[in-house]
């Protein structure tokens, strides 16, 4: 879906007096602290609304060699996921274009953030919407599974 096509929708949703949640990450080597998250923040309102960072961007945040997971997969397998209702591919490091555009009334973030620290923080109280941060499953990370796999190849 495109910007253009996934803010119509949302628009329509609103008007029909649905709450939509947004939340966005790089979703790099799928795992249970992302479901949990996930589930979370779609029990948050009605309709949620995923922004999934693009290869390139991945590559801009987390380094040259990431992601592991190519954009095109992580999207067939977060669209697999019964609580994501809108998936929307971003190329920018952060998404306060796409929640300039379409306005979620609740951003979602984990609570590894501070909200004075999102970049994301100044488009959502401009347009009035607010910010919820969920706590995260300690232990449950993309880094620590690549740092798991990395000490098991150092064992051998």
């Amino acid at each position: 879906m495109c910007l253009n096509e996934l803010k119509k929708e949302i628009e329509s949703r609103k008007e029909a007096g649905e709450v939509i949640v947004f939340t966005n990450g790089c979703f790099d080597i799928l795992h249970v602290g992302h479901i949990r998250y996930l589930k979370k923040a779609a029990l948050l309102g009605d309709k949620l609304v995923l922004a999934v960072n693009s290869d390139s961007s991945v590559r801009n945040l987390k380094g040259e060699n990431r992601p592991f997971v190519p954009e095109e997969e992580r999207m067939e397998m977060l669209a697999a996921l019964d609580m994501i209702d809108y998936l929307i591919l971003f190329s920018e490091i952060n998404c306060k274009k796409v929640l300039a555009e379409i306005k979620p009334q609740i951003y979602v973030k984990g609570g590894d953030y501070k909200i004075e620290d999102l970049p994301e923080a100044e488009t959502v109280s401009a347009y009035g919407g607010r910010i919820e941060l969920i706590t995260e499953v300690k232990g449950r990370s993309t880094t620590n599974i690549i740092n798991k796999i990395r000490e098991s190849r150092d064992e051998k």
